[in-house]
């Protein structure tokens, strides 16, 4: 399918600077709410262990080099890994291919780069893309090569567009899949905007946790909301029956309850909530991303909701990269398009000087197949999404965007 120039260049400029242009001119705008067809059910899901069991890489591949523009970009991928790492990198490496003809072949070179998704080669690298003047660096997914990175100082590191799940981001290093925080914020501020103003958060233990606190709390002191109180649940902290326990010792009848449930499954908790009477007609139950791992058919979970990606955003390059690849594209392919297009875009409207924090972390945002994302001093990404109602196992679209900035 040819792609007229016209287009190519539009998207271009709303990729790179969307200061440039309203966001609601995009390419990539979607054009249907897709109810029940959604990215987070499977594609979101964190399944580190399962990966982890499974990603027993084969013979690494060669490097590959695409475009011929004057920008370097360095794209780490797992391409010869195993089971769904090796999936995942492989889709993200066609749709960078795909975003390279569509958009960036004169204007920056990308070297893609197969990790195998073994974190020491990751690490290795990642430390050779930083010596090799890229002005970007793409990846990695594996997080302890992404740690590493965000733990080297120097201004003279390139920026980072960090693939790793659940990652949080660091400064300079920013965090571009939907990650649990940015699910939960975006759906805390979607309940937020309707009135309530009390809310109770039950989050993970551990940083990973922490980080959801400080988002979930920015984005509700946008309507005026506040977290009425912030529990860690886990085993170390007694489980889901003490957590409900210490919560109503400290809070009554609060308005909405938000379950950021890490790796574990929400649902015992929320049974205990509904025992204990806390999860009544008047307060609302949100959930996150990760619920998705565990699936939602739980009777328990009806009526909660969630924020999270819709696959009619990537609507706009869904057919060329079928027709281009036959095979159906997903999240990984929106994540794989759009951060090459980003960087694509950044060439053609600034040139190498435009690879700063400043223009990165861009308080408009950007619009890419996957909606309006933004990246924030700390590292986190921070998207609009839709909003879904959990009913009869589905999710349901109750609104098309809300997020948490």
């Amino acid at each position: 399918m040819t792609v007229s120039r016209q287009r190519i260049s539009r998207h271009a400029a709303l990729l790179a600077l969307a200061l440039a242009l309203p966001l609601g001119l995009s390419a990539c705008q979607s054009g249907g709410a897709g109810s029940d067809d959604v990215l987070g059910t499977v594609a979101e899901g964190n399944t580190a262990g399962a990966e982890a069991a499974a990603a027993k890489p084969g013979p690494a591949k060669a490097g590959e080099t695409l475009g011929k523009g004057p920008v370097k970009v360095a794209m780490l991928l797992p391409l010869s890994a195993g089971g769904a790492a090796g999936d995942r990198g492989r889709k993200m490496r066609d749709a960078a291919a795909l975003a390279m003809a569509d958009l960036g072949n004169d204007l920056i070179t990308l070297n893609v780069e197969d990790t195998g998704g073994n974190d020491g080669r990751a690490r290795t690298l990642a430390t050779g893309a930083l010596a090799s003047g890229a002005k970007l660096v793409i990846g990695p997914s594996e997080q302890g090569a992404v740690r590493q990175l965000a733990a080297v100082s120097g201004t003279n590191r390139p920026l980072v567009l960090a693939l790793a799940d659940n990652y949080a981001g660091a400064p300079g290093v920013y965090s571009v899949r939907l990650n649990e925080a940015d699910s939960a914020a975006a759906g805390a501020a979607a309940i937020a905007a309707k009135g309530p103003r009390k809310f109770v958060l039950f989050m993970a233990e551990g940083e990973a946790g922490k980080a959801v606190e400080k988002r979930v709390a920015n984005s509700l002191s946008i309507y005026g909301a506040s977290l009425a109180v912030a529990l860690p649940f886990g085993p170390s902290s007694g489980g889901s029956e003490k957590a409900v326990a210490d919560m109503m010792a400290l809070v009554s009848d609060p308005q909405a309850v938000v379950i950021a449930s890490g790796g574990a499954n929400p649902a015992p908790l929320v049974s205990a909530l509904k025992a204990k009477g806390v999860l009544g007609n008047n307060v609302t139950l949100v959930g996150s991303n990760r619920w998705l791992e565990h699936g939602i058919d739980d009777p328990v979970l009806q009526g909660a909701y969630i924020a999270t990606l819709d696959s009619a955003e990537i609507g706009p390059i869904a057919e060329r990269f079928r027709k281009t690849y036959n095979y159906e594209p997903d999240v990984n392919v929106a994540y794989g398009y759009d951060t090459v297009a980003l960087a694509a875009g950044i060439a053609s409207a600034m040139g190498p000087k435009g690879f700063t924090k400043k223009v990165i972390e861009n308080p408009t945002g950007f619009r890419g197949s996957t909606g309006v994302f933004r990246f924030r001093e700390d590292g986190a990404g921070e998207r609009a999404m839709p909003f879904f109602r959990i009913d009869k196992g589905k999710l349901r679209q109750v609104e098309k965007s809300t997020s948490g900035f």
